[in-house]
């Protein structure tokens, strides 16, 4: 590792490496790593009450990849899947990946305009689903937002969904009954099935048409202003990125990753199943969905020897009250990241959870996504108080948000990064790309920060007003502009609030119409019909007028203190 400074003391750090890059699509090195490790266990999914192989997770993969050749799908198409943590959906990250389909990951906790939204503007040929997840049945959205799945036929045609072909369900438990109420579903054998007439010469030749900077991944995320936009990631992002997570880790083919994160997100997709996926270890999921004591079982059975999580759930397992009844000393890394990392909570998780090594992680979904990460051999006081450095063959700096000269060592600018990991873009959005990415090739994080000689960056606030609640990325305009749906409403502001447990809770200021009369349960009952559960506020307040900037604005930072000061006052 290097710094070459930009100046004697400018905040600019480079991760040479003595290891080149990958140059590789994610198929012919995966190929490549389950012939080596065909014996070696790939996937434990205890929910499921499952375990593959590698050589049998390469062969159901490859199964499924020809179906989907079968199916008409290939290079350049894009297949969204809206579901919970599965193999189900390794297989389908796998399948999608050897033909060169862009998997688009779609949060379950979607509600129907959301869904509605990211099936459309990701232009997805065809969708993977689940029946239902906690209290949205799937099957009843999908049907009322494409009427095309109440009629019969093989291929779909509506007007909203021009690109839309099929909607496939992953449960074929289910099959018959939900066929009888949505006739233009396609079920999971079906498409197995149509992969009989493929050949392995034709799967090989779709691979092989392969490039490296092919668009592999579309995942949400979100923006300050406007609807969530979509990263382009390439195999050349994700993959790099992956096998030098698995350096600084010092993670191989021996360990065992306790996966609770959510595969629709980076940390799942790519930290999680590709950093396995890369050196041949194992990724065990304890649930469909995040359940401390699922997690703590799993650590226990599997014999664990990685934990990955956000803040709130390493937080769950700490203080849950069955913690000290389970064997975890099985492990021994993994990686906090997703919010900002209390150096409190760090230590309880080497010591409590027995993790010496845990290591706090840093990125963004549109750097693919880890951009920094601590290494096991930093002085402790490093790996308890930053994010540590940039993983080899990154680039980061430290810029005066205004002016955009890079700052001077030690003092707070906007985050910047460039490199392999930066994504192509976001997807249909060539505006938001060139406000994101800058002519340079420098990709603007919206996070505050400062940089030591050493290259190490603390993570001190956000310029952008992302609010970040247990691990999720939350727009605080798509609220605003749901809330402003009511007809009672005239007037709303969204914005984050300090939260010991969830790392940030959503307030909301709510003006209504003059003469409408409505409380905060109606308008929160309102936030819950239409937007996934961890978006509606947990604070509403109903005001009578909003503090102003001296242009007229929504004074936001003034909302934020009176807002501290009346809870505070609250509270006493």
């Amino acid at each position: 590792m290097g710094r070459y400074g930009m100046g004697k003391a400018a905040s600019y750090y480079h991760c040479g490496g003595l290891e080149p890059l990958k140059g590789e699509t994610i198929p012919e090195h995966f190929n490549r790593i389950a012939r080596h490790c065909a014996d070696r266990e790939a996937i434990v999914s205890r929910h499921q009450g499952q375990r593959m192989t590698y050589a049998q997770l390469a062969g159901a993969s490859d199964r499924l990849a020809r179906g989907l050749l079968g199916m008409g799908y290939g290079r350049g198409d894009r297949i969204g899947v809206w579901a919970t943590n599965s193999i189900e959906w390794l297989l389908l990250q796998l399948a999608t990946a050897r033909i060169g389909v862009a998997l688009v990951a779609i949060n379950p906790g979607y509600r129907r305009q959301e869904i509605a939204y990211a099936l459309q503007h990701s232009e997805v040929h065809g969708v993977f689903f689940i029946p239902a997840f906690r209290s949205s049945d799937y099957v009843e959205i999908l049907g009322s937002i494409i009427p095309g799945l109440h009629e019969g036929g093989t291929e779909l045609s509506h007007p909203e969904f021009p690109h839309l072909r099929q909607v496939v369900l992953f449960d074929p438990q289910n099959a018959e009954a939900t066929r009888k109420v949505l006739p233009g579903l396609t079920v999971w054998q079906e498409v197995l099935a149509a992969g009989e007439g493929v050949t392995r010469q034709d799967l090989e030749a779709a691979t092989a048409a392969l490039d490296r900077d092919d668009t592999i991944a579309l995942l949400y995320t979100s923006g300050s202003m406007g609807s969530p936009k979509t990263a382009v990631l390439s195999h050349h992002n994700i993959l790099n990125n992956a096998w030098f997570t698995a350096r600084r880790m010092a993670f191989t083919e021996t360990d065992r990753l306790c996966a609770p994160v959510p595969f629709y997100h980076c940390f799942g997709m790519v930290l999680a199943n590709l950093v396995c996926m890369a050196v041949g270890a194992c990724v065990v999921l304890p649930q469909e969905y995040f359940d401390p004591l699922a997690t703590l079982q799993a650590i226990e059975a599997e014999a664990c020897t990685t934990l990955y999580g956000v803040p709130t759930m390493f937080l769950s397992q700490v203080e849950h009250p069955q913690r000290d009844s389970f064997d975890l000393t099985s492990l021994r890394t993994g990686i906090m990241g997703g919010a900002p990392c209390p150096p409190a909570l760090v230590r309880r998780v080497m010591d409590e959870l027995h993790c010496p090594e845990i290591l706090i992680g840093y990125g963004m979904t549109e750097a693919s996504p880890l951009t920094h990460l601590t290494a096991p051999e930093d002085p402790l006081p490093i790996r308890l108080e930053t994010v540590g450095r940039n993983l080899p063959h990154q680039e980061v700096k430290l810029i005066d948000p205004d002016s955009g000269a890079t700052v001077a060592m030690g003092e707070v600018g906007e985050v910047c990064f460039r490199g392999y990991h930066v994504a192509k873009g976001y997807y249909g959005d060539p505006e938001a790309t060139a406000l994101g990415i800058d002519a340079d090739g420098w990709l603007h994080s919206g996070d505050l920060g400062t940089m030591d000689g050493d290259g190490y960056v603390k993570i001190t606030g956000r310029r952008k007003e992302i609010i970040i609640r247990g691990g999720e990325n939350i727009c605080p305009w798509q609220i605003e502009q749901h809330l402003l749906q009511h007809p009672k409403v005239a007037e709303v502001a969204v914005f984050g609030l300090p939260d010991e447990f969830y790392g940030e809770q959503i307030m909301a200021w709510v003006r209504l119409e003059s003469g409408q009369q409505a409380d905060e349960e109606e308008l929160r009952d309102f936030c819950k019909a239409g937007l996934a559960h961890f978006k509606v506020p947990r604070y509403l307040w109903i005001v009578d007028e909003f503090p102003k900037t001296g242009s007229g604005k929504l004074h936001k930072p003034q909302m934020r203190e009176l807002s501290l000061q009346r809870l505070k006052g609250d509270k006493n």
